[in-house]
């Protein structure tokens, strides 16, 4: 598990570095020779859709995202169990009712491409679906451990 978590990561951090060398190709380009070039306004667009989606999908863990605790501190552990499985019911159920349609037309996309670079956008749009599903796969995740009585603790903000 921890090769594939290492895996996802470098991963995702390729992506961002192809991000960041596109951007300076661009910049050196268009201010440099004054030669702007098309494909790497395109690249950076669709690289940063990858990496945004990625990053939510698969690197960031649930501790990391930004929650709004006042009323979570504020009540007892039987009631944060409540909380979280209700709360995760929604977005893993929302999120498991949208993988069909969404899928759907990611596949029906494939026969479109980008103008510049031709990539079909089955693949541009692809990390959506990654990441509905790894919603699903979280909050299944956190609806056992709300159950088991894990991760139930008043929530530490930065001081």
């Amino acid at each position: 598990m921890r090769f594939l978590k290492r895996a996802a990561d470098a991963f995702g951090g390729l992506i961002f570095v192809c991000l960041f060398c596109t951007f300076l190709l661009q910049i050196v380009a268009r201010f440099g020779f004054n030669k702007p070039l098309p494909w790497t306004d395109e690249l950076a667009v669709i690289l940063y859709l990858w990496a945004i989606l990625w990053a939510a999908a698969i690197m960031v863990p649930d501790r990391e995202h930004v929650v709004f605790d006042l009323v979570w501190n504020s009540v007892s552990t039987a009631t944060r169990r409540v909380m979280r499985i209700v709360g995760n019911l929604m977005i893993g159920g929302l999120a498991l009712w949208a993988i069909p349609a969404s899928w759907d037309y990611v596949h029906f996309m494939r026969r479109e491409t980008s103008p510049v670079l031709d990539i079909s956008f089955q693949w541009i749009f692809l990390p959506f679906v990654l990441l509905l599903v790894a919603l699903v796969v979280r909050s299944a995740w956190a609806i056992g451990e709300a159950i088991r009585g894990r991760g139930l603790d008043v929530q530490r903000t930065l001081s």
